[in-house]
Order: structure tokens, then sequence, then C-alpha cells
């Protein structure tokens, strides 16, 4: 009886070893089919998350567009050295160079007008390792300028003697109007990418102004002129206005200066160079671009250590003179 015995535990043996292995494969099943639906959910989840995260972030790879000029928020604030060479000009605006005939001068500045040269000049420039100062007139009113219908007549006064048409403006803190002009102008200057702006005529009160401007007029007008070219990241200069240097010198980064050799005041302007900032000097010679040896000598001998003086027409085309008697031309487009 032992075989049958046997016979009957090993049926039953066989038995419960068959249901363990179907109830195992069941439980194997449940558990491949419960992990493979939770691996599909948290990879959805993943995905969902990582587009969130991405589209979150302000370093989030976008797709490829054309590079924009530096704004406010991509302009490291740039602070010109003394010594810096430079050119300025404005009659015309500057004509494109090819790489085969690099921009002439070699110099690292160049001031040009803020309306006549668009931003494709500007970053031409930039791209030729330069760096642009925008000019513009922020303290008279000139017929020809694009936004000149912007002005009111009480915002005028006389005439700039030798400049017909030309007018002061009225630059005071109650002259709402004249200030939101000057605001676009310098926004414009921050689309076009300027590193700087170069704002003409807030020295009134030197002058027959018709409007009874002072010192403090022009003070408060490149206060209220700086703050807005900070809040772009942009430089600005001082035109000329020696009287109002030391109060004004903590909130410009460079000086314009026309001529304090031919007034015999350059020691005043020389303030910006002992406080580490430049002096962008022009002196307009006789007979230029034809310029006497003697004339050169006394117009850069005259300067204070420190200066960048540039010998200039007074239309300020392409032409100019370095005291070491070189000589260039700026291309223009005259049309």
């Amino acid at each position: 009886m032992k075989p049958l015995a046997f016979s009957q535990q090993s049926w039953w043996s066989r038995q419960s070893r068959r249901r363990r292995l179907l109830f195992l494969a069941a439980l194997l099943i449940i558990a491949i089919a419960l992990a493979v639906g939770l691996g599909v959910g948290l990879t959805a989840g993943d995905d969902s998350d990582s587009s969130d995260s991405a589209s979150s972030q302000p370093n989030a790879t976008a797709s490829p567009t054309t590079p924009n000029p530096p704004t406010n928020a991509t302009r490291t604030l740039w602070r010109p050295s003394i010594n810096a060479t430079w050119q300025i000009v404005l009659k015309e605006p500057l004509a494109l160079p090819t790489a085969a005939s690099p921009i002439s001068p070699s110099v690292s500045i160049f001031d040009i007008d803020l309306f006549t040269n668009n931003a494709s000049i500007i970053a031409t420039l930039h791209g030729l390792q330069k760096r642009v100062i925008c000019y513009f007139s922020a303290g008279s009113y000139e017929p020809d300028r694009p936004d000149s219908s912007s002005f009111q007549p009480g915002d005028m006064g006389k005439e700039l003697d030798g400049w017909p048409g030309e007018k002061w403006l009225d630059i005071r803190i109650s002259n709402a109007n004249v200030r939101d002009i000057m605001k676009k102008r310098i926004q414009l200057a921050s689309e076009k990418g300027c590193d700087a702006i170069d704002p003409d005529n807030v020295d009134g009160y030197q002058n027959d102004n018709g409007l009874d401007l002072t010192k403090q007029d022009s003070v408060d007008f490149m206060t209220f002129l700086s703050a807005e070219a900070s809040s772009y990241n942009m430089s600005i200069g001082l035109k000329n206005a020696g009287d109002i240097i030391p109060d004004v010198l903590n909130i410009t980064h460079f000086s314009v200066n026309e001529q304090c050799v031919q007034y015999d005041e350059c020691d005043t302007f020389a303030q910006f160079v002992t406080a580490g900032k430049p002096v962008f000097h022009i002196e307009y010679p006789d007979g230029a671009p034809k310029v006497e040896e003697k004339v050169v000598s006394k117009d850069c001998g005259q300067v204070a250590e420190g200066f960048s003086t540039v010998l200039k027409k007074i239309d300020l085309d392409g032409w100019v003179e370095y005291c070491d008697g070189n000589t260039a031309t700026t291309a223009v487009n005259s049309s």
C-alpha cells in the first residue's frame, strides 16, 4: 500500500504546488500590470512637470529669434575711460562699412546722431567692438526732428544765436511736456542700442534764452535726464555747461566739451579727469580740413592732461584730425 499511499500523497503535493504556482503567477501578473500602469502615470506626470517647469524658468530655451538691441535688462552700464579714443559725426548718418573695409578711424567710441542713425548702424558698430554715444538736443527745439510737432509754442524761448529756427526750450520742472518728449528720446536711444546719451544745449542759462532759465534749472534738468538714462542702464555726459559741473559730476559719466581752448576754460572741465572720468573735447580750427601745424599745437597743447581731443569742422561731418597729426574721414550717407 505504500506505493498507493505514496502515489496519493504525490498527487496532493502536485496539486498544492500547482495551486501555489498559479497563485504566484496571478500575483506576478497583477504586480506587472500595476507596475506598468504606475510607470506610465509617473512618466506622464514627469513630462507635464518638466514642461511646466521649463516654461516658468527665465532661462528656458526658446525658439530662435532675431536678436534685439540691448535693453535695460541686458545692458551693462558702460563707464568710458580717460584717454579713450573717439570720433563725432552729426551731419549725416554713418555709411555701413563692409568686412573688407572697416570703419575709419579705428577708435573705440563713436558719438552719432540719435535720429538719423538706425539700429542697424549701431549694431554694426557694436560688432566692430565700438561703443556708441547717441546725440540729441535736450535743451533746444529743432524744427526738422521727427518729434518736432510734439512741442508746444509755450515750450520755446528765443532762437539760438547762429542757428535759425532752433529755439531754447523751457526745461524747468514745471514744464511736463518737454520732459515727456525727452523721456521718449531716451527710450528711443535704448531701443536702438545706444551705450550712452549726449544731451546737448543744457546750458540755456548761459545764453539769452528768453525764458529766464537759471543754473538750478539746468542742474534739475540734468538730474532728470540722468535718472531716465540710468533706468535703461545707459551712461550720460554733460555737454559744456562748466558752471554746473560740481553739482552734476556725481550723476554724469563723461564730459563732451566744445572749444575750451578757444574760451580758455579747459581747467574747468578738468574736474572730470580729476574724478576719473573722460573729457571728449572738440576744437573747430579755422581752415579745417587744412589746419596749420601751429594751430594743431595750440589746440592740443593747451588742454589738460587726459583730454580726448579731436579737431573738427563746425558742421561735424566725417572729417577729423587728432593731436598726433593723423587725419581720417568716416564714410557717411549724404543722400
